[in-house]
């Protein structure tokens, strides 16, 4: 490499990257520039228009055919985490643009406790207790809180989140119920929980937390016949995929009852825009999706992104390669 390579960092939202890890071995061989804030469209292109290589954190950014068409210089991408659904594989590879990540995080371990501080938040009333405490009044026509233990726990979607989930549900005295399109009792039971139907569990459950990976059967699973089809009491939590709820027809299932309650830390466009219908709703406990962000996970995104970066630099074998 004559010229010294340009890099870009796109969606470094906590301005975590740099904090995180020692940038000492990128920068000596490379100039390095790092977006904040989100960028789409004119902007998007603009910063990374003559970039040499991207490190994206998390999948924040599509990257499809259409803008890899307009990024002639590119020659390296990696991103954070294990996952990215918002790549276009087969145009990366048709380009012979490599691709890596960072190393497997604690991602799955703070995104359900993020489940369950949502839950205990929403069940507990807290937001509206803590606003009374904040103004100077005490508990004077505060919401009562409802009791777990006993109640249903229903989870859509049962992998290494979903489990974890239901063992802290197991712990409050819930049963444990389950759903996802290729469930089988062996499997469910294997887990501590018991595969039920989706209209079963919807029907049943006090507290209903999403955990798939959408696909084309499971976007918008939750329309709006369905979110009619749960329990006026209950607790709807998503902390995967907004995808997985029709997020159009949510707000008038709120507004009718059913669920009673969303706690939501994913949606259709973020930043939450501030005419979102929900934003400042009694019955709506939001989060500005946060669910894998803490430090340790921060840490292995931070090291990990100068770890495969090094290794492109250097000329050396790519670190963790996909496909």
């Amino acid at each position: 490499m004559s010229a010294r390579p340009r890099i870009v960092v796109l969606d470094d939202y906590e301005q975590a990257m740099r904090t995180h890890a020692d940038w000492s071995a990128v920068d000596r061989l490379a100039d390095v520039t790092v977006h904040h804030e989100k960028l789409r469209g004119e902007a998007l292109l603009a910063a990374i228009a003559g970039a040499d290589a991207i490190a994206v954190v998390r999948d924040r950014t599509p990257f499809r055919a259409e803008l890899l068409a307009k990024l002639p210089k590119l020659r390296y991408l990696v991103y954070t985490g294990v996952r990215n659904t918002q790549l276009d594989a087969a145009a990366f590879a048709a380009r012979g643009i490599p691709v890596s990540h960072t190393e497997r995080d604690f991602g799955k371990d703070s995104t359900c406790e993020h489940t369950w501080a949502l839950i205990l938040a929403a069940s507990r009333r807290m937001e509206a207790h803590m606003a009374l405490v904040r103004a100077g009044r005490w508990r004077d026509g505060g919401p009562l809180a409802v009791i777990l233990r006993g109640e249903r726990l229903g989870l859509i979607g049962f992998g290494e989140i979903g489990q974890r989930v239901g063992e802290v549900g197991r712990a409050f005295g819930m049963e444990v119920v389950t759903w996802s399109p290729h469930m089988t009792p062996e499997r469910a039971s294997a887990g501590g929980a018991i595969a039920v139907s989706l209209e079963e569990l919807l029907a049943t459950s006090k507290v209903v937390s999403l955990h798939l990976v959408p696909s084309e059967s499971t976007r918008k699973l939750l329309d709006s016949r369905r979110l009619g089809s749960m329990r006026e009491d209950a607790i709807l939590v998503n902390t995967s995929r907004s995808a997985l709820i029709d997020m159009a027809a949510l707000p008038a299932a709120v507004e009718a009852g059913r669920p009673g309650i969303v706690a939501l830390d994913v949606f259709d466009e973020e930043p939450l825009p501030a005419d979102f219908p929900l934003r400042a709703h009694p019955n709506a406990v939001l989060t500005p999706h946060v669910g894998f962000v803490a430090r340790p996970v921060y840490e292995k995104f931070a090291g990990g992104m100068v770890e495969c970066l090094s290794a492109w630099l250097e000329g050396r074998p790519l670190v963790r390669p996909v496909g």
